[in-house]
């Protein structure tokens, strides 16, 4: 009798701590998100995304109840590569690099915006050259079918000029980079801090920027579809953490600073100074970018563009459907104060 009433005392109190375990994970985060799977989240190194290593060094995914696992990718396409196929959760890709994955049917979320670039992509080409004309026959590179590829298109319409008056090169960003320093290309389409770098070794100036087509470069936080209707918890919190990140940096510069430069394996000093080509979006200009309009400042506009340029590159056939694809819930659940 006596091990009897002491088993049932074990079974009594293990079902206690079972129930106080699955409370306590209820609990965790303001927003009352239960404990989540690991959340893959992959980006280049463009200096837009690194508030997530405020969000991670501060504190906040775990605010919010997320175990969220940050990856970096040297270069874009192997990103694209890996969202694509479902190696990553989330992503942080401009609104231009999704197009491709989309129309071959891989089912991505847009669900906020990360910033737009005003000059930090940019056309670099050996300080000798004076103007796009001067590089008739030359030697210029980037990643092709990227956003950096379309900006060096369009810089080069409206000079007047085809890709084929240029011998062009598909090369990785960071290797363009270095190519255009060494003498090796006479110009090259580059994001920061690669163009600061280049620009910087004095052998490089800025012939054409993001900033002499504002909007044509938008940044966004793409997550997988399965997540977004699985898990929407989940994202509502990746969003809020995001935002905590920013009002942290808001609140905190300095420090904020020093935790996005050693991330990016950068000086402080030369970190900072690449801020000012990047316009980060709060969340009401972000919700403001889901808007329908006839220009880039809407997310609906600058697809369709793109759209355009990779069918043109023969990268894609159809349209992707960016009606299912740009999705405002979660941001306005967040404006709502849910």
């Amino acid at each position: 009798m006596g091990k009897k009433l002491k088993l049932f005392a074990i079974l009594l109190l293990t079902m206690a701590l079972v129930l106080g375990g699955c409370s306590s994970n209820k609990s965790q985060g303001s927003s009352g998100s239960s404990a989540s799977k690991k959340i893959v989240l992959g980006f280049n190194p463009w200096p837009g995304y690194f508030p997530w290593y405020i969000a991670q060094e501060k504190g906040f995914f775990k605010k919010y109840g997320l175990d969220v696992q940050l990856k970096q990718f040297s270069a874009l396409s192997g990103m694209l590569n890996a969202l694509s196929s479902g190696q990553l959760d989330a992503a942080g890709v401009t609104i231009n690099d999704m197009i491709v994955p989309l129309s071959k049917g891989v089912d991505l979320k847009a669900v906020g915006v990360y910033d737009i670039s005003n000059g930090g992509d940019a056309f670099v080409v050996n300080k000798n050259i004076k103007s796009f004309n001067d590089l008739k026959g030359k030697r210029v590179a980037t990643e092709l079918g990227t956003v950096d590829h379309l900006l060096m298109l369009e810089g080069m319409k409206k000079a007047g000029l085809k890709e084929s008056d240029v011998q062009f090169s598909n090369m990785d960003i960071s290797d363009a980079g270095n190519a255009l320093i060494s003498g090796k290309l006479d110009g090259a389409s580059l994001y920061e801090p690669f163009i600061s770098k280049a620009t910087s070794s004095g052998k490089a100036k800025v012939l054409f920027s993001s900033a002499d087509m504002p909007g044509l470069i938008t940044d966004v936080i793409a997550v997988k579809g399965s997540l977004a209707k699985s898990d929407p918890k989940d994202v509502e919190n990746l969003l809020r953490a995001w935002y905590d990140a920013l009002d942290y940096w808001h609140k905190h510069p300095d420090e904020s600073m020093k935790i996005m430069a050693k991330a990016a394996n950068t000086p402080v000093n030369e970190y900072k100074d690449v801020y000012k080509t990047i316009k980060i979006y709060n969340l009401d200009e972000s919700i403001n970018a889901f808007k329908k309009a006839n220009d880039y400042s809407s997310l609906y506009y600058t697809g369709q563009e793109t759209a355009k340029f990779l069918k043109g590159q023969q990268m894609i056939t159809g349209n992707p459907d960016l009606n299912k694809a740009l999705d405002v819930q979660f941001l306005k659940k967040l404006q709502a104060g849910k």
